[in-house]
């Protein structure tokens, strides 16, 4: 049987895709050529960067809920 962890799964995958945007973001239209940047590509940036912190905290929480489960049961 395959264990893994769900929170720690959904926590990279959330790092992965805002980080994907957020380079997106600023290599294409922060410093490329373009059209202006409207507010609803600012509001995305930003929401990506709190998805990141927030995937973030997903892989630390459930790192120290698998040490703190291995120190019980040791």
């Amino acid at each position: 049987m395959i264990n893994f962890d769900r929170q720690k799964v959904v926590g990279w995958i959330l790092v992965v895709f805002a980080t994907v945007f957020i380079v997106y973001f600023l290599k294409v239209r922060l410093l490329g050529s373009g059209p202006a940047i409207e507010n609803k590509e600012w509001v995305q940036f930003i929401g990506s960067i709190a998805l990141l912190m927030i995937g973030t905290m997903n892989v630390r929480l459930a790192a120290m809920r698998e040490r703190r489960r291995r120190g019980q049961s040791e």
